[in-house]
């Protein structure tokens, strides 16, 4: 199943969810992560907190959302509030919407972000782990589009 992370400038809580979901889902899912608007940069705490983890960065880039259209991603799955408002591309019409809302950890000073990004990984590790354990062969849309949106109160 293809899974595309959407945030507005995909510089923070998209690249998260795209490494962490790499790292936590045994192949499971095939992930990517865009922006609406990217920021062009990914945040260096970002690509910091994830050598820490432990978790491979080397190949994460900001990048637009147009660049996905032949990916056709089963599910799009928002992390920012602001992008779950915004207008998708014609290309994703096809693609579950789901909105996991999750704070953006590079907003907050410096003293601050460590634990923020410890926090917004944790809850990242949850959902995926949660999902990865699940059998979707047998699943349809609706069924898929359910799974996915419990996890956003998790």
């Amino acid at each position: 199943m293809k899974l595309l992370f959407v945030c507005t400038h995909n510089r923070c809580r998209s690249i998260l969810a795209e490494a962490i979901c790499r790292a936590e889902s045994g192949g499971v899912f095939e992930v990517r992560s865009a922006g609406s608007q990217p920021a062009g940069v990914v945040y260096p705490g970002t690509l910091n907190f994830l050598q820490q983890q432990g978790i491979r960065s080397d190949d994460l880039r900001s990048q637009s959302w147009d660049e996905f259209a032949d990916f056709a991603p089963d599910v799009v799955i928002t992390v920012c509030d602001s992008a779950a408002g915004e207008a998708c591309p014609l290309w994703m019409g096809s693609s579950l919407k789901v909105h996991w809302g999750l704070p953006d950890p590079s907003k907050l000073p410096e003293a601050e972000q460590s634990a923020a990004f410890n926090q917004v990984a944790a809850v990242l590790r949850e959902r995926i782990r949660a999902l990865s354990a699940i059998d979707w062969s047998d699943k349809t849309a609706a069924d898929i589009q359910h799974l996915f949106q419990q996890q956003s109160g998790v």
